[in-house]
């Protein structure tokens, strides 16, 4: 059995595959109105969303399946204190697949190493969101006809926004991929995305979207997200740090792909939806097919008997505790505090990644 907990669960090869029977979605829906028939997914959403579990439900019954879940924490038994645990357990006896979404970083493993159907991450705060990952990659596929020799440009909240992190995470693992980073002082990428996915790799760091903007094949803009800042002071102030308008897309390649996970709020002019070259909407709607081929791709698997290792847990400490507060561990005293030794050498908790 697998789960979809980090992008890197699946290999590029793999990738590969889940885009081309996407596409093949895309160009002969007829041929799938019927392939989860019978089979229900579970959307456990302890979250607000509205593109992430509205494509998973779209994605389900369009492959003839049914879905259960909840919309919002307040709606499931978290509210009573039922850990993440024991609603992954309990969940396992009523669907064949969940896809879970939730404020806490690491909450979809600790679901995974519980449940006993396959799990995937619809999003844990802000650690990583690989189905938008899947969806990212499914766009830059379609609009430039390639994963290699890009140059792409993630601009905004790189520190909070785990959809940055986790294409990434993706795209660093293809050949001649130069990032470069648009961000202000306070919200860059955290180091541990560097070290764990950008050393070796051509990327630089900047505080301007205008340097930046002749240079890009691709350019993802992100939200700067009020619920991950603690201080309301400190959102009102880097909230309109940038804002893409059609002006600022004077030097911009003619076939630039201008993407963004949604929601927006300002840092798209609604002028920038009419020029060619914005994809956000076609973005959103390709999210539901690549949610079908890895809805289909992880229920396959789901009988094979050999059941894939998230953990290993020989090669764990239990001595160390994990100090972020957005911590699954932070909350569910009964998890146990695992770190893994990275090929940095650097001890980080299993859940979110954290060093010690």
């Amino acid at each position: 059995m697998r789960n979809l907990i980090d992008i890197l669960d699946f290999s590029t090869k793999e990738i590969d595959e889940l885009v081309a029977v996407a596409k093949d979605i895309i160009a002969n829906p007829e041929k799938y109105r019927e392939k989860c028939r019978y089979k229900k997914l579970a959307t456990l959403f302890f979250e607000p969303s509205t593109r992430t579990r509205l494509s998973f439900e779209a994605a389900m019954m369009e492959l003839g399946g049914n879905v259960i879940g909840f919309s919002e924490a307040s709606s499931s038994s978290a509210a009573k204190g039922e850990s993440v645990a024991d609603t992954a357990m309990m969940i396992s006896a009523y669907a064949d697949i969940m896809a879970m979404r939730h404020p806490k970083e690491g909450a979809p493993l600790a679901a995974a190493l519980k449940g006993t159907i396959p799990v995937i991450n619809a999003g844990d705060g802000g650690h990583h969101h690989p189905t938008q990952t899947l969806t990212d990659l499914l766009t830059i596929n379609i609009e430039k006809g390639r994963f290699d020799n890009l140059t792409i440009g993630l601009c905004g909240d790189l520190k909070f926004g785990r959809t940055v992190h986790s294409l990434i995470a993706a795209m660093s693992r293809y050949e001649n991929v130069k990032f470069i980073l648009i961000s202000p002082e306070e919200l860059r990428l955290p180091e541990y995305v560097k070290e764990e996915y950008l050393v070796g790799k051509e990327f630089k760091e900047t505080t301007s979207l205008e340097e930046a903007m002749p240079e890009l094949d691709v350019l993802y803009m992100t939200r700067i997200q009020r619920e991950r800042f603690a201080s309301a002071q400190e959102y009102m102030r880097l909230k309109d740090s940038y804002i893409l308008t059609l002006d600022k897309l004077h030097d911009a390649k003619k076939d630039l792909c201008i993407m963004h996970p949604l929601p927006r709020v300002n840092e798209i002019s609604v002028d920038v939806d009419e020029d060619s070259r914005a994809c956000y909407f076609k973005q959103a709607k390709n999210g539901k097919y690549i949610r079908m081929a890895l809805i289909l791709n992880l229920l396959e698997d789901a009988d094979n008997p050999v059941e894939e290792g998230l953990v290993d847990f020989d090669k764990v400490r239990y001595d160390l505790v994990c100090e972020n507060p957005t911590c699954i561990t932070s909350t569910e005293q009964e998890i146990k505090h695992m770190f893994k030794l990275t090929d940095k050498g650097v001890w980080r908790c299993v859940y979110c990644e954290v060093k010690e």
